[in-house]
């Protein structure tokens, strides 16, 4: 039985070992607590909550995200997650025919099929670059996306951390590098906030989307959207509401397109200032000492595995943030992957993720992956010893060295 702490915020079944909090994220008790007190104030008055004070609990609220992401509020609007916030700015591209969509494959299945939906109906075209893979140094990363750029290339979609391996990429230098050559850059940050620091006025990317339920470790549903003030004007919600003919000038015109997009439970972002509060308070240092001891842990937990197992790394410990990624000697195909992953889950309750590399939607028609990646993750409710765990159940079923 896993030896949760008595005084973690987690209120996790105590008989699983939980190395997947890249996945769905994990909220603590005390933000849980915040968020029904909330729902109930909600539906005690729901003319009060929604017609009188909930712009000013979004300004309050949006304005603590601002100053944990460093980013302009005017700039920052609420959206469920970090797929929905591409999906946003992708259908917002006036594309034409001929126009290019740069990214990579290290990317998001979700996200590339989103790329390739609105190219598909502008008859524009996706390129998808090949990351080397392991990657030496990160400068191939950077040197992969560049030589990609070509005269019709409206923008590129890059993740600051990905998702299928787990890796951090140089997305300063990327967006950097885009915006000399004129492209500009949306970046999907879904694993960013909370896992490295971000400061979205220095990275001054066009777009920046990431979720608050992952490493923030908000309640579902708490996504954030950041446009660049420069390129506000041609970025519309899924969802046109109220605001479009709204007469006020008091307020910004990208507050008054997203902020009201009809009934809904607004309570998830609401809570995620209390999300930011309890997570900070864990350990002496804060944010940057959390997430500098989820790094530790999960270095530490991928030396340990690639010491009893024989598994190479991916990457060079620079690319690490608190998820780590392994090639595991296994057939790659997805029924492979996820037999793996549901035998750990069911016999050994240990949820960690195993998939296939390249993810569908970055590959070509009828190519196999090439891979089959172990995602481990690493948070404060986590020890060693769970990656101990995890090596003993892969050694069980003959994976890697004995």
């Amino acid at each position: 039985m896993r030896p949760y702490s008595p005084d973690s915020p987690w209120d996790f079944d105590p008989s699983i070992t939980y190395l997947t909090h890249g996945t769905y994220g994990a909220c603590p008790r005390p933000v849980l607590q915040a968020q029904q007190a909330l729902v109930a104030e909600l539906e005690a008055d729901p003319i009060r909550f929604l017609t009188r004070e909930f712009e000013g609990r979004l300004d309050a609220a949006r304005e603590v995200v601002a100053v944990f992401l460093n980013a302009d509020p005017a700039g920052l609007v609420v959206v469920p997650n970090a797929t929905t916030g591409v999906a946003t700015i992708v259908e917002s591209l006036r594309l034409r025919p001929g126009d290019e969509l740069l990214t990579n494959d290290h990317e998001y299945n979700a996200t590339l099929n989103a790329l390739t939906t609105v190219a598909e109906r502008a008859k524009a075209r996706v390129v998808r670059v090949s990351i080397p893979f392991p990657i030496r140094h990160e400068e191939q990363v950077v040197e992969a996306i560049l030589a990609a750029v070509s005269p019709r290339t409206r923008l590129a979609m890059i993740s600051h951390v990905t998702s299928p391996s787990g890796l951090v990429f140089p997305i300063e230098t990327i967006v950097r590098e885009l915006d000399r050559l004129g492209v500009d850059t949306l970046v999907d940050a879904a694993h960013a906030p909370g896992m490295v620091p971000v400061d979205l006025r220095a990275l001054g990317a066009a777009y920046w989307t990431g979720n608050g339920h992952k490493w923030m470790c908000g309640p579902k549903g708490a996504g954030v959207l950041h446009v660049r003030e420069d390129r506000g004007g041609g970025i519309l919600p899924l969802v046109t509401s109220h605001g479009r003919n709204d007469p006020r000038s008091d307020r910004p015109a990208l507050w008054k397109e997203f902020d009201w997009q009809g009934t809904g439970n607004p309570t998830a972002f609401l809570a995620l200032p209390e999300a930011l509060r309890v997570i900070g308070d864990l350990q002496p240092g804060g944010w940057p000492a959390h997430m500098a001891a989820n790094r530790e842990l999960v270095l530490a937990g991928r030396n340990l595995l690639v010491e009893r197992l024989g598994f190479e790394p991916i990457a060079a410990d620079s690319m690490v943030g608190s998820m780590a990624s392994l090639s595991l000697p296994i057939t790659t195909d997805e029924a492979t992957t996820e037999a793996l992953t549901s035998s750990l889950a069911t016999e050994e309750r240990i949820e960690v993720p195993v998939g296939p590399f390249p993810v569908r939607a970055a590959r070509d028609a009828g190519a196999a992956p090439s891979h089959a990646l172990l995602r481990i993750s690493a948070q404060r409710y986590n020890e060693l010893a769970d990656y101990e765990r995890l090596a003993d159940a892969l050694a069980r079923r003959g994976i890697g060295r004995a």
